[in-house]
């Protein structure tokens, strides 16, 4: 099993690149930071995590600075979104941003994409929100040509451009892994469909988890997709060992640990106590 962590990072956080250091020197596999351009002040959409929306969320700086901070500074470390809000972005500039950082960490990125559930905030940047599983699909599809075909064009329902050429392409090919989050009913099929992996966030399953993971190897079968490719990213993980135990011995890809947004006294003892937990595991 591979780990990693993920933060909120913030003015008042530990900062990127002190972290990342932190993460390398310890083992750890990845570091996953999430998006949000703005919190709309008339806000009606009620936070899947419970009533009252954390700061972070309001102060979070931007993914893919941070990510480029982290890369400067390391030489193994992933670095990935967690998730991107892909329909509040172009795929022709997400599509370049995501491929620079991949050529400037030299292949390192592990691009997590969401399609959010704050609808003001996504509305806001033009998209129907009823709507943003079709708009994230076709972002990440008229990506997947930007980064593959010379000239590439893509015609959908949202996303419509004709011929053109996009530079630089990914180190990774055919492309940077996509890790598609979600924990609705059609997830599992979103992640079947296009993406190389599943990035749920433990808690907001019905059921048992598990078995959504076996759920998921079906529906890969089904689209004629090795099940063996997609992997499998549990966000937000517990650190508990049994748990983290019981996810490895079922095949399960990565525990991904949520550190506090806090100053670096308080972060770096509790990647001490990962660290530890990882110990009993292996």
């Amino acid at each position: 099993m591979k780990y990693g962590v993920c933060i909120f990072p913030t003015a008042y956080s530990i900062q990127p690149a002190e972290l990342a250091v932190a993460l390398e020197e310890r083992g750890f596999e990845s570091l996953w930071v999430p998006e949000h351009t703005h919190i709309p002040a008339s806000r009606k959409s009620p936070w899947p995590g419970g009533a009252e929306l954390p700061r972070m969320y309001y102060d979070v700086y931007d993914p893919f600075v941070v990510l480029a901070a982290a890369a400067s500074v390391t030489k193994t470390l992933k670095l990935a979104t967690g998730v991107t809000l892909a329909c509040q972005h172009s795929p022709l500039t997400l599509a370049k941003t995501a491929a620079t950082l991949d050529r400037v960490s030299d292949g390192r990125l592990l691009l997590g994409v969401g399609g959010g559930w704050n609808r003001e905030e996504l509305e806001d940047h033009g998209r129907p929100f009823d709507r943003r599983w079709k708009v994230l699909r076709e972002t990440v599809e008229a990506m997947k040509a930007l980064w593959g075909d010379e000239p590439a064009e893509y015609h959908g329902e949202f996303v419509d451009f004709a011929p053109a050429h996009s530079a630089p392409t990914p180190v990774q090919r055919p492309h940077p892994p996509i890790h598609v989050a979600g924990s609705a009913p059609h997830a599992l099929k979103r992640v079947a469909r296009y993406g190389d992996g599943w990035l749920p966030i433990l808690g907001r399953e019905k059921g048992d988890f598990l078995d959504r993971v076996r759920e998921l190897r079906v529906l890969a079968r089904e689209m004629k997709r090795d099940p063996d490719r997609i992997e499998v990213s549990v966000y937000a993980c517990p650190a508990e060992a049994e748990l983290v135990r019981r996810y490895a011995n079922a095949g399960i890809t990565r525990a991904i640990f949520a550190l506090p947004t806090a100053p670096r006294d308080a972060v770096l003892p509790l990647l001490d106590r990962f660290v530890a937990l990882r110990s009993q595991i292996i």
